[in-house]
């Protein structure tokens, strides 16, 4: 018993002795974190290289972009054949996908052999035969006379300029076939096909296998982002921003990279890692100098390091007593699966004894124990290397989505990572060692080369049909010049209707009068009174206006709040709570007791019967005092006044918000007799020939008319433009078929709409994968502002992502490409109807006045035209497309409901003034 315990451990203490004598030896192979994280950067920095538009032709690693945008979803569905060229064997295969909730691929294929003459002829031959086998076997499973979709796996070298287009770089593997190289090979098998003339096939994609199986395993997992081979050869693919690929035009979305990373460290820079086998290998290879990263990892190669380290360690006495044997000495003897056999669990010592004894070798067991040391140093540092650079890849995915974490799935095939008893479960670690904080699944392809490329295929056949779906719904919203003109025309024709006496009443955009007669003409001076009033907050504002060399407006102002039971108590209250402010910013300022002329910003609907005489019709925006409806507010501010006995003011106008900002521009710009507002609201004033204002008594001069023409539509004239969702939009407001065109263009609307939209793709399983969040169904969630931010041209769709996150939806990369489109079809829409409502104005003023050309300037404000990146383009290109006789200038006003109040204030008084003179 003691015995064989003893011999137990005798065997032990020689087994690790013999192991530490090749550790020694081998010390060089055996790497450490520290260099395997060195190797990783160092990758890092060659796929940059790559990338680089000015760097890619001098980089090993080529990065070269596949025209594959997207993974699959799980929602491809239909019939795709493949065919899979890449050795002396191909296959043709008919793939079934079927989506009924159960996620189904059913395959059929068939092998067909290349004859040697074949693959040293010419490619025409080639071609021909790959196009005569297709038709055998259409004919076998009898589709002769369907038109399939086809996805061609090519794995040769290949230059690709479009997903159906592959140029030949260089024949591999055997293939020496004439006048291939250089020309696209999906022409020329079109060519074969068409000359045959029995059958039709749509060649939809060519791909390479590393990319068939990222995509195949996308089908199962769909957080599959990276493909890797490990087999006779090494490669990896993965999807990379579009913005980095310097290739390729566009910055939108995502596409797969090929990254041909076999030859990393053909340009040196893994010189320092690799050792004298390497070196060795390399020499007596077909193409010394290249590919040598591969030759440090693949199938190709491992069983002959292996083979090189036993003679050079037998030559140095340390093995098989410094016996060599011929067959030991020949290139290629020891084979790959050698490796995997030895490096079995249980068997590995026995197996190691056969093999090294058919290589007329009588290993004892140290040598036996030496050579299963040996393979497992070599196949170790394999899939170290190997992790290694898969490392650096899930770390350049993770940073370019901005996150610290990874959540990812990548797709493997290759013999050595499926045979090899040891290596996937020794690259996982090193992955897991490089990247702790990143959760990487790994999953194993099966048949990435066949199936891979009918998944390529489906995928761009579901991409198509469903782009085409959203093109059919955003179509209403795309507006032609014809349909411009048209609105163009109505909006002329609804001004008419509410200029007129007679029609009136019952017009939409009632062209109110504003009793405004006159724009600044640089002459106003004077200290002037501005009050504010449009919302929870109220502003008091002194303006003082120079004129002469100091020509110029200096504000100061203060804000104070209403409370809510202000709003809502009685009128008195209101206007009483309102001196008290004035009565807080004269003392503020220093200027009690003097009494100033004083402009009042009123935002609510009124109708004025003269400058300072303004009758409100209705409350808005929340507030509800008493006594104040069909009552004139200048009126109520007096009382209010005179009731504080403590100053007095000359009350010279009421103005609207639109006005303002037409006169603060006018300030600036002569040609300024235009006001537009494009911000939570919509709404615009012009100048007006007093003999076209049939409201107001006198033909002489002009006056401001502000147009109300957010009410434009609501005699159902737009009707053939809006759409199912401006109907759905509209309906849920809050005055259903009121101000429809405001809610077609302005800033309260627009995310609403977009909403709209974005849950009609969800629905139709356009978008999100047709998966619909809580979050979605909830109105108004989509800010108008999140439009703004969403289209600006320096924010990546990383950010877009990000304000969808918010939103609680799971987005993919072609998700928030979607998103975005959406949201500038909206915005361009708004932008357009508002120009075509402009473009109906300046004409007006032209007509009006009997000219050829006009030459007029818009002042504007509001949220929308101010902060949307894109908003006042398409309304500037608008305008000038549907009033080629007008030249029209867009000035931004700054503080029209205050600076603007003021500002018509002194325009009154100036004119008072010349009239007393």
């Amino acid at each position: 018993m003691i015995a064989s315990h003893l011999l137990a451990y005798f065997f032990t203490e020689l087994n690790h002795d013999q192991a530490q004598k090749v550790d020694k030896y081998l010390y060089h192979m055996r790497l450490s974190d520290e260099t395997l994280l060195e190797v990783s950067q160092r990758f890092e920095k060659e796929m940059e290289k790559g990338l680089g538009a000015d760097t890619n032709p001098t980089a090993s690693v080529k990065m070269l972009p596949t025209f594959v945008r997207s993974t699959p979803d799980g929602t491809e569905d239909g019939d795709f054949l493949a065919l899979d060229l890449g050795g002396t064997n191909f296959r043709v295969l008919r793939v079934k996908v079927s989506d009924n909730g159960l996620r189904k691929v059913e395959m059929e294929n068939q092998i067909y052999a290349i004859p040697e003459e074949l693959m040293r002829g010419s490619g025409v031959q080639l071609f021909d035969h790959i196009a005569e086998c297709l038709a055998n076997f259409l004919d076998k499973l009898q589709i002769k006379d369907k038109k399939l979709p086809l996805g061609f796996t090519f794995s040769f070298p290949c230059h690709q300029t479009k997903l159906d287009e592959s140029i030949l770089v260089t024949w591999t593997k055997g293939f020496k076939c004439s006048s291939v190289e250089g020309r696209d090979v999906v022409s020329m098998l079109r060519k074969s096909i068409k000359k045959r003339g029995d059958f039709d096939i749509d060649i939809v994609a060519v791909v390479n296998d590393t990319v068939g199986t990222m995509m195949t395993c996308g089908y199962d997992d769909q957080n599959c982002e990276v493909g890797l081979i490990v087999g006779t050869g090494t490669n990896a693919c993965y999807m990379e921003e579009m913005r980095h690929i310097d290739l390729v035009e566009g910055d939108e979305g995502r596409m797969c990279i090929n990254m041909e990373w076999g030859a990393f460290g053909d340009d040196g820079v893994l010189n320092d890692i690799r050792t004298e086998f390497d070196r060795e290998i390399d020499m007596g290879s077909l193409n010394p100098g290249k590919q040598l990263f591969e030759k440090m990892i693949s199938g190709m190669y491992m069983g002959e390091l292996v083979r090189l380290i036993l003679v050079k360690m037998a030559k140095d006495g340390l093995l098989f007593g410094g016996r060599l044997t011929p067959d030991l000495l020949t290139t290629g003897h020891f084979e790959t699966r050698f490796v995997s056999a030895i490096e079995k669990e249980k068997e590995g010592l026995q197996k190691a004894h056969e093999i090294l004894s058919k290589l007329g070798l009588e290993p004892s067991h140290e040598d036996c124990v030496a050579t299963l040391r040996i393979c497992q140093i070599v196949s170790t540092r394999s899939a170290a290397l190997c992790g290694a650079t898969l490392a650096a890849v899930l770390r350049r995915i993770r940073d370019n989505k901005g996150g610290d974490r990874l959540r990812s799935t990548v797709g493997v095939d290759g013999s050595v990572y499926k045979k090899h008893p040891h290596f996937a479960r020794r690259l996982h670690k090193t992955v897991r060692k490089l990247l702790p904080d990143c959760e990487i699944r790994f999953i194993r392809s099966e048949d990435g080369s066949g199936k891979g490329a009918a998944m390529v295929t489906a995928v761009a056949y579901r991409l198509a049909a469903q782009h085409q779906a959203r093109q059919k719904i955003l179509e209403p919203l795309k507006l032609s010049h014809e349909q411009l003109l048209e609105v163009k025309e109505r909006m002329r024709m609804e001004m008419e209707k509410g200029l007129g006496k007679e029609m009136h009443e019952e017009a939409t955009v009632k062209m109110l009068p504003t009793y405004v007669c006159s724009t600044p003409d640089g002459t106003e001076k004077g200290d002037f009174l501005a009050l504010d009033l449009g919302g929870t907050n109220f502003r008091v504002l002194l303006v003082r206006v120079r004129n002469g060399m100091r020509r110029g407006v200096e504000m100061h102002n203060k804000i104070y709040s209403i409370p809510v039971e202000i709003m809502q108590g009685t009128g008195e209250e209101l206007f009483d709570h309102i001196v008290h402010c004035i009565s807080d910013f004269l003392e503020y300022m220093g200027m009690k007791g003097v009494s100033l002329p004083l402009g009042f910003t009123f935002s609510f609907p009124c109708q004025q019967n003269n400058l300072d005489e303004g009758i409100l019709l209705k409350w808005t925006k929340g507030f509800k005092a008493t006594g104040c409806e069909g009552e004139d507010v200048v009126g109520l501010l007096k009382e209010a006044i005179h009731r504080r006995e403590e100053f007095d003011l000359d009350v010279v106008a009421v103005v609207n918000d639109t006005v303002g900002t037409m006169m603060t521009c006018g300030y600036e710009d002569p040609y300024c007799e235009v006001g537009l507002i494009v911000g939570t609201g919509s709404n615009a004033c012009y100048m007006e020939e007093m003999r076209n204002v049939e409201l107001v008594e006198g033909d002489e001069g002009r006056m401001c008319v502000n147009m109300e023409w957010g009410a434009f539509g609501d005699s159902g004239c737009l009707d053939d433009i809006r759409t199912e969702f401006d109907v759905a939009v509209d309906e849920l407001s809050l005055n259903p078929g009121k101000q429809r065109y405001e809610k077609m263009i302005s800033g309260m609307y627009l995310g609403e709409i977009v909403r709209n939209i974005l849950m009609d793709f969800t629905k139709k399983g356009l978008l999100f994968r047709g998966r619909i969040s809580e979050r979605l169904k909830t109105r108004g969630i989509f800010e108008t502002k999140f439009l703004s931010q969403i289209e600006s041209d320096c924010l990546a769709l990383l950010q877009v992502r990000s304000i969808l996150q918010h939103l609680g939806l799971e987005s993919t990369c072609d998700d928030s490409i979607i998103v975005k489109e959406v949201c500038t079809v909206v915005a361009r829409r708004a932008a357009q109807l508002c120009g075509a409502g402009m473009a109906a104005v300046v004409d007006k003023i032209r007509e009006n006045r009997g000219l050829d050309f006009l030459k007029v300037t818009v002042g504007v404000d509001g949220t929308l035209y101010k902060l949307h990146p894109h908003f006042s383009t398409v309304l500037q290109e608008t305008v000038k497309e549907l009033s080629p006789k007008c030249e029209v200038t867009f000035l931004q006003s700054e503080d029209g409901s205050g600076k603007g109040a003021a500002l018509i204030t002194a325009v009154a008084c100036r004119i008072r003034e010349a009239g007393q003179r």
